[in-house]
């Protein structure tokens, strides 16, 4: 099966759900507070010993995610702290020692899937917990700066084969895994550095269908990838300005991963969210690029998404709900980007996602002619595609296509879709 076989559910499913989750929930200043805060493995130890997240119930993540229009998930196996949510025989440092006594990650697996969601993990592939992951020096490690580590014995190999060796129980135990997710390479840590093309072959081996982002390393881009270079670009916290294409001109599938605030995990000062509005409208912008978007949550140490995510994802839910068709199946137009907000695209129907309502009726550029219906997304009502008699005079009747709507204000202020079905050409 090749790339594109291998991604044609994801391109389709377009909306997906990222969970981190682990002991950083328990400080609760976010996922990367061992290494900001420099703490060593002694002053994390405390959180190991009291991880016991007595609300946690996947089924409800999965219901959440599932009422949010998103089809699939991605959760934090291990992040880079070390600490693994599943039963791995290659650590103790996992969550069945802790006081939640639980493999975290089957149920997970098993909660998701019976909402007929996709089921991923993001596994990080570097580590501060382990003895043979390098420390003194490494750009990221909590113990860079500790003199103490400086002429510490590193075997990366043994660390090599602890990494192969999860994900080998990751993709082994669980069954039919759909993606997997590594975090992350920076300066010499990079490819064959992880014996990666080994890892892939591993991979494929186990878990044939399952997709891979790109970060092992290599170049998505050319023309003749690396084997590790993966099956999907991953931008962060940013929509490219354009569709990801390759040196040939090629699309790449790529999905871009936010946050609902400003943390990936778990932080209770942090109240600064996105509004629906805004999650809605990079969805669409995603789908107008052909990408998709991974929406994270950070549920608090008792397992549970904070409130204020669970509002965002019902009001983006019950948009879906209406307008979820200008999403689903959906790529980009060849048609430039319209000054009142975007297009998405779905064989002959064509969604036009108004934002400003602007005054007079809604112009569609070069559309003249090319419009056999047009429907309100939402309630499937009616309009008139019709040349209003000022048009005449004042504005692009040769080529542009119009379509009134009645009143000062857009029927949905967050995302107003009329979707225009075209003639065949």
């Amino acid at each position: 099966m090749n790339r594109i076989e291998r991604t044609k559910w994801f391109l389709d499913d377009r909306f997906g759900m990222f969970i981190h989750w682990g002991l950083y929930a328990i400080p609760a200043r976010g996922e990367w507070v061992r290494s900001r805060e420099k703490m060593s493995v002694e002053d994390y130890e405390e959180f190991f010993e009291e991880f016991n997240p007595t609300n946690y119930n996947p089924k409800e993540w999965a219901r959440a995610a599932k009422a949010a229009g998103q089809k699939y998930a991605v959760l934090t196996t291990k992040h880079h702290d070390g600490f693994c949510l599943f039963d791995s025989k290659l650590t103790d440092y996992k969550a069945t020692n802790t006081p939640a006594k639980r493999d975290l990650i089957k149920e997970y697996v098993e909660a998701f899937r019976e909402e007929g969601l996709k089921v991923g993990f993001y596994y990080s592939i570097i580590d501060w917990y382990h003895e043979h992951y390098p420390a003194f020096g490494d750009r990221n490690h909590p113990m860079r700066d500790n003199e103490d580590f400086k002429d510490k014995n590193i075997d990366f190999d043994q660390y090599l084969e602890y990494m192969h060796g999860q994900v080998r129980e990751l993709l082994t135990n669980y069954g039919k895994i759909d993606i997997m997710w590594f975090d992350f390479s920076y300066d010499d840590m990079t490819g064959e550095k992880w014996r990666a093309t080994e890892l892939i072959n591993m991979i494929r081996e186990i878990q044939p269908d399952i997709i891979i982002d790109n970060r092992l390393g290599g170049n998505i881009k050319s023309s003749n990838p690396e084997i590790y270079a993966g099956d999907f670009y991953s931008p962060e916290q940013i929509v490219p300005p354009g569709g990801i294409v390759d040196e040939n001109g090629e699309q790449i599938p790529w999905e871009a991963c936010i946050t609902l605030n400003d943390n990936w995990g778990y932080h209770s000062k942090d109240k600064n969210y996105k509004s629906p509005k805004q999650v809605i409208r990079t969805l669409v912008e995603c789908v107008s690029k052909n990408g998709n978007l991974l929406l994270n949550v950070g549920p608090d140490a008792k397992g549970l998404i904070p409130d204020e995510s669970i509002e965002i994802l019902e009001v983006v839910g019950k948009w879906m709900r209406r307008n979820g068709e200008s999403i689903y199946g959906c790529t980009a137009s060849s048609l430039p980007k319209p000054e009142w907000g975007r297009y998405t695209q779905n064989g002959n129907k064509l969604y036009a996602h108004v934002y400003d309502r602007g005054i007079g009726p809604i112009y569609f550029a070069g559309l003249k002619g090319k419009i056999k219906k047009a429907r309100l997304l939402a309630d499937g009502s009616e309009l008139h595609v019709q040349t209003p008699w000022m048009a005449e005079q004042y504005s692009d009747i040769e080529s542009g296509a119009f379509i009134n709507l009645a009143g000062a204000q857009l029927p949905d202020e967050m995302d107003t879709v009329i979707e225009l079905e075209l003639f065949d050409n």
